[in-house]
This record gives structure tokens, C-alpha cells and sequence, in this order.
């Protein structure tokens, strides 16, 4: 279970008009993977999977579940201890500047995400909600391994030596290396994914 910080849940029944400046990042992942993205206050857990998924490029093929304490959310699940994350919004979780919570996707990866809630704000007058500000570095490749699974394939993928190389080629879809980037990241192209997500027009 994850070691996280526990926040109390917020007291008004009603979605907060405010806006959660957050930072998700890879856990393990040397040099870090991550995205410092703005979501509406009000934002469910069920609708944050979807904008992590977008944010960093992941497929939505597996299970997964945010963490908070020792409460699990995600498709409800009671055999696993995991709560409808329909029903808990963001700012019932982490209302806070410094609250944290662990998102884990694809439970035989378990890629660990955590979660940082670094400002609280009011929404900036026309701006389109969520949208990513900025990040770092390339998704992994689903199914790969886990973040030491990753490595691995990095360390594979320079080596044209390798006796894996041209297996791990094939298995990528990729007629060479060089057409995976670790280091790569595009902002635009990570809002292009948010924005076919459910926009919330945030207006003057």
C-alpha cells in the first residue's frame, strides 16, 4: 500500500470552481518521466485516469487505482478494496497545496505515479481546462516491464549489438532504434490528446 500523506476530505458537497496545479511523475523512473498538469478542483478520479492516460501517452489496456491513505479508487472492485472513483472528486482527496496521491496503472507493470498537488488556483479567465503545462521525456512502451523493464529495453534499444535488439525492434513495430526517444516530449501534442478528452470551458 502506498506510503502517502492523508488529506481530510473537503467539507462542501459542491464541485470547487478552483483549479489544481498538479505534478504526476514516474516513480523509479531515473531520469524522471513526468507532466505538470491543470485540471478543475472538481475533477473525479474516474475523469483523472483519463487525463493521466492522455497526458503521458498510455493506452488504457489495464486495471488501475489511485491511492490515498489506505483507500484504493478505481473501477469498483470490492474484492480488491477498490472504491468507485466516480464518486470521489480531486478536491475531496487533496483540496491542498502539498497533498499527494499514488495513481498505479497495469497492476503486472505497476506503473507508479505520484501525484503532488502543487498550487490551487482560480481558473484563468477563457482557458480551457485540463491542459498540460509542461514535462519531461518519453512513455514508456505498454507492456514493457515495469519501470526496471524499461531500462532494460532502453539499454537493449542502444545496442544494436545486442542479441535482443532486433527481437525488441520487432516487438515495438520499429524498423530502427532511432525512431524511439526517451527524451522526447511534445506539450502541444499532449494537449492535442487532452483536448479530445471532455473539455471544461472555464469563462470569464
Amino acid at each position: 500500500m502506498a506510503n502517502t500523506r492523508r488529506s481530510k476530505p473537503s467539507s462542501h458537497t459542491a464541485p470547487s470552481r478552483t483549479v489544481h496545479k498538479i505534478k504526476v511523475t514516474l516513480r523509479d523512473s531515473r531520469p524522471p518521466v513526468w507532466r505538470r498538469l491543470e485540471v478543475p478542483s472538481g475533477t473525479t478520479l474516474r475523469a483523472l485516469h483519463g487525463i493521466i492516460q492522455a497526458a503521458f501517452g498510455w493506452e488504457d489496456y489495464h486495471m488501475w487505482a489511485f491511492e490515498i491513505g489506505h483507500d484504493r479508487y478505481g473501477v469498483s472492485d470490492p474484492g480488491l478494496g477498490i472504491r468507485s472513483a466516480a464518486s470521489k472528486r480531486l478536491d475531496q482527496v487533496a483540496p491542498r497545496t502539498g497533498d499527494r496521491l499514488r495513481y498505479t496503472y497495469d497492476f503486472g507493470d505497476d506503473w507508479e505515479h505520484d501525484i503532488l498537488v502543487e498550487d490551487v488556483t482560480e481558473p484563468e479567465p477563457g482557458a480551457a481546462y485540463p491542459r498540460c503545462l509542461t514535462g519531461r521525456r518519453a512513455c514508456p512502451p505498454e507492456d514493457s516491464g515495469g519501470i526496471w523493464g524499461y531500462e532494460y529495453l532502453i539499454e537493449i534499444l542502444a545496442d544494436p549489438q545486442h542479441e535482443e535488439h532486433e527481437e525488441r525492434l520487432e516487438w515495438l513495430g520499429l524498423v530502427s532504434a532511432d525512431q524511439f526517444d526517451p527524451a522526447a516530449f511534445d506539450a502541444a501534442q499532449v494537449n492535442s490528446a487532452l483536448s479530445a478528452l471532455a473539455t471544461v470551458l472555464v469563462k470569464n
